[in-house]
């Protein structure tokens, strides 16, 4: 039970989701930020730092000389028995992507908001997903926000979620750059009290610094040990679900927002469903909406957490549509969209075929209108399936609104 206390539950403010996610962490009050700045992060160190300097935080703050140091720097506060934030984008979360199998590999339960920013050349400092999906397979928990308000909530339950006992996993915050980072929208904080009761105090399992148990992180493993090793790490993975559950539930006891692995949006009874992850699904919703009142029947089916992949959640949501088409705000060169391959996975074994389209939507930042979804949805009406095209392009293969 979370005791509210002398203090207002709750207040109301205007601010854009890189704001949110530093005010959380002001709240959390972690013992060690590193970080480097980059954009569209940059916001986050930069307004943290500045509660560090104005003593409203007794954080350690780590100002270093690049990503891979600021990732450096939080396995080692983390395994040591600190509880530790960071932030970062685009090409310095690729910098990062040497320590971020070893921090999942520690079991160190790191914190990092990931604000979504497209990577290559030319350069573009614009939202797609670039960044975070090769890191899929890296060890790390992702979960995607739509919305300022959720970036909030969503990191006060990764602290919890990363540091308990049967997870013990490093997760990403992940949010739009820019469509997310910096657009202002009303956002409901929680109180200073109710934030430090819910997220508590770290209880480090295996500190480095614990000198009357001693241990060993970074040893050389030979084959007679490593995949036992491994296999404890995917045991961990495998309690999300679960653990992230229980945690919701405990948070929506507080703020009245739940927040499962899916969203659904009238799924129960469309034929035709889109799915879609991050700010993207607030245009398919509102698609949604307004089919719903000329009757068709259309859903959407946001996902949240994407590692833990939900294989159920989208199973049981989609296994008995007409029709699925799934948008990617990035590429596999040379293999399927990530996000369209997981839900062609999830419904491999369905007791019917479900065809499924796929779209590439939104790199480099651009835009996604009603009209694409509606889009979308037609295609899915007529029977379009495989992979359906890229959404706004200007070329043979654009499907769109118009060219862009």
């Amino acid at each position: 039970m979370i005791l509210l206390g002398r203090e207002k539950p709750y207040r109301r403010e205007m601010t854009s989701g890189n704001l949110a996610f530093a005010e959380a962490m002001r709240q959390i009050n972690p013992d060690v930020v590193a970080a480097y700045p980059i954009t569209p992060s940059t916001e986050i160190p930069m307004k943290f730092a500045e509660f560090v300097a104005d003593g409203l935080t007794d954080t350690e703050f780590i100002a270093v000389e690049s990503e891979h140091s600021a990732i450096t720097a939080c396995v080692g506060a983390s395994v040591s028995g600190a509880r530790v934030m960071t932030a970062s984008s685009a090409n310095g979360i690729a910098l990062m992507h040497e320590i971020f199998p070893i921090a999942a590999m520690f079991r160190a339960p790191i914190v990092l908001g990931l604000v979504n920013r497209t990577m290559g050349a030319p350069l573009n400092i614009h939202c797609d997903h670039s960044d975070s999906m090769p890191e899929r397979d890296s060890g790390w928990i992702q979960i995607y926000c739509e919305d300022a308000q959720e970036v909030y909530d969503t990191v006060l339950l990764a602290v919890r979620l990363a540091e308990h006992r049967d997870v013990l996993t490093p997760v990403f915050v992940c949010q739009d750059g820019f469509i997310t980072s910096h657009c202002y929208e009303p956002v409901e904080f929680l109180s200073d009290e109710i934030v430090r009761n819910f997220v508590g105090t770290r209880e480090p399992f295996w500190p480095l610094l614990d000198v009357d148990v001693p241990v060993s992180y970074g040893s050389f493993v030979m084959s007679e040990d490593y995949f036992e090793i491994k296999r404890t790490q995917l045991e961990g993975m495998s309690n999300v679900p679960r653990v992230c559950g229980e945690l919701s539930r405990e948070l929506a006891f507080v703020t009245g927002r739940e927040y499962g692995a899916v969203e659904r949006c009238m799924t129960d009874d469309a034929d035709y469903v889109v799915v879609v992850m991050s700010s993207a699904a607030g245009v398919a919703k509102d698609v949604v909406d307004s089919l719903r009142g000329r009757g068709v029947k259309a859903g959407c089916l946001r996902v949240r957490m994407f590692r833990p992949f939900p294989y159920d959640e989208v199973r049981d949501v989609l296994g008995d549509k007409l029709g699925v088409a799934v948008l990617d705000r990035s590429v596999s060169p040379g293999g399927a969209p990530p996000l369209a391959a997981e839900v062609r996975t999830a419904l491999y074994d369905c007791p019917r075929r479900v065809p499924v389209a796929s779209y590439i939507f939104g790199l480099g930042g651009r835009d996604f209108f009603p009209a694409d979804a509606e889009m979308v949805f037609e295609d899915l009406a007529e029977g379009r399936s495989g992979f359906a095209g890229y959404i706004g392009l200007r070329d043979k293969y654009a499907r769109g609104r118009r060219a862009v």
